[in-house]
């Protein structure tokens, strides 16, 4: 490194004694060949990652270690993002759809994404996070909405064609919102000279969770077990429901009547055994011991539906960190 600094600055040269600068001589032609070497510059600042895939089985270790009760959105998501991102020359840009209740890991499994793409994750200058209820509060004015999004998606890509978009609380958008994001997901080659075919779109809704819900209970009373639920199982079912419901922002969306959105990922309602496992990782997290008796404490708190059975968390996992400093 002090070689390189004395190459990069040449104004520090008196500051080293003859020795150092023989030594630095010999390796001149290796330092060169290192700055020359593209990937350099990007040691020392973010750069848009624009070929090479993601590290699967690293990716695969964070699933398993951070997200629980979720094998279908923990399989689509890893084959998915892992083989769009290996494909130098995709068609369209990778758009995922996520969808269940409050809690069960939607927004938490985006950042995982993030991070696995770009060192920063979510700070990342080419990662770009939407809230409906922050950024187009008012219906009234959804035309400027719609110029300014656009404008914003077509710069950001236009830096750099792998960035990322992430839509949360898309159940809050206005429809014609989401349409207008439209041809950036399309098989277009290119628009105005642009190509957005390496982007990564995400969207993240509620809606939907009372489908993933029922044909999760319905699996729990017939007694099979929840990982023999697969994506076939509700996908068809889930984008029928979100293309019917006035209140999804996907109403009648072209997005959805195109094809356009890849996979739908269910996310689904979170067991007991699913909430203590949040509560260990959380410990874990902290560098506090896990402690069973808290674990479990901290598990029952957590209300649980339907009503007689109990099964499901209506929470999820959301309110865990809270409730966790009650008891620590």
């Amino acid at each position: 490194m002090e070689l390189l600094l004395l190459l990069l600055l040449p104004g520090l040269v008196p500051a080293f004694d003859p020795i150092t600068l023989t030594v630095g001589a010999v390796s001149v032609p290796l330092l060169t060949a290192l700055i020359s070497y593209s990937g350099l510059p990007c040691y020392f600042r973010e750069c848009c990652s624009e070929e090479g895939g993601v590290n699967s089985t690293a990716l695969q270790l964070d699933f398993d270690h951070n997200v629980f009760g979720q094998h279908l959105a923990k399989q689509v998501i890893l084959k998915g993002l892992t083989g769009f991102m290996k494909n130098k020359n995709p068609k369209k840009p990778l758009t995922l759809s996520f969808h269940g209740w409050t809690g069960t890991g939607k927004n938490y499994v985006s950042q995982i994404v993030a991070r696995h793409i770009y060192k920063g994750g979510m700070d990342s200058k080419f990662v770009h996070q939407f809230v409906a209820t922050l950024h187009f509060p008012h219906a009234h004015q959804i035309n400027n909405y719609k110029d300014q999004l656009q404008e914003w998606i077509r710069g950001n890509v236009t830096a750099c064609e792998r960035s990322i978009f992430i839509f949360d609380e898309v159940d809050k958008m206005h429809p014609d919102l989401i349409d207008a994001i439209k041809p950036f997901l399309d098989y277009y080659e290119q628009l105005d000279g642009v190509s957005y075919r390496k982007a990564i779109f995400i969207f993240l809704s509620n809606t939907g969770g009372e489908v993933i819900s029922q044909l999760a209970l319905d699996f729990w009373k017939a007694r099979k077990e929840r990982e023999d639920l697969q994506l076939h199982d509700v996908e068809q079912k889930l984008s029928l429901a979100i293309f019917n419901k006035k209140d999804s922002g996907f109403w009648h969306s072209s997005l959805i009547d195109k094809n356009l959105i890849d996979f739908f990922v269910p996310f689904l309602p979170l067991e007991f055994r699913h909430v203590k496992m949040c509560v260990r990782a959380e410990l874990r997290q902290r560098n506090s011991k896990a402690d069973e008796e808290i674990i479990t404490k901290v598990a029952k708190e957590m209300p649980y539906y339907p009503k007689e059975e109990r099964v499901y968390s209506v929470k999820g996992c959301k309110v865990i960190p809270t409730i966790l400093d009650f008891y620590l």
